[in-house]
C-alpha cells in the first residue's frame, strides 16, 4: 500500500491548474510518503524558572494571590491625610454634556 499513487486529477488538468494558479498546487489530502516519520527525537527544551521540583511551590506562583483590594483614585490623588473638603478639586476630563 506504500506505493499506492496519490489521488489527484490527471496530468493536462494539472498542468491546467498549475497555470492558472501560477504555482504548483499542494494536495490537501495526507498520504504515508508525505508526514513526516513517527521515531521523531524527543524535544530538547530548555528549562525555566519553574521546571525544578524543589522550591517551586505553588503559592509563589499563584496569579490569584497577587490580587489586591480596590485602590481609592481619589484618596490616592487628594493625598492619604488629607480629607475631600481642605483638598483642591480633582481635575474633570472635560465640560459635561447637559443632557436636559
Amino acid at each position: 500500500m506504500a506505493n499506492a499513487a496519490r489521488r489527484d486529477v490527471s496530468p493536462l488538468l494539472q498542468r491546467v491548474r498549475a497555470f492558472l494558479l501560477g504555482r504548483e498546487h499542494t494536495i490537501a489530502l495526507r498520504f504515508e510518503d508525505g508526514i513526516a516519520a513517527r521515531t521523531q527525537p524527543p524535544p530538547d527544551v530548555p528549562g525555566g524558572p519553574a521546571h525544578k521540583l524543589s522550591a517551586n511551590y505553588y503559592v509563589n506562583r499563584d496569579a490569584r494571590r497577587e490580587v489586591q483590594p480596590p485602590t481609592d483614585v481619589n484618596q490616592a490623588l487628594l493625598g492619604e491625610g488629607k480629607s475631600a473638603g481642605e483638598a483642591k478639586k480633582l481635575p474633570t476630563p472635560g465640560k459635561p454634556y447637559p443632557w436636559d
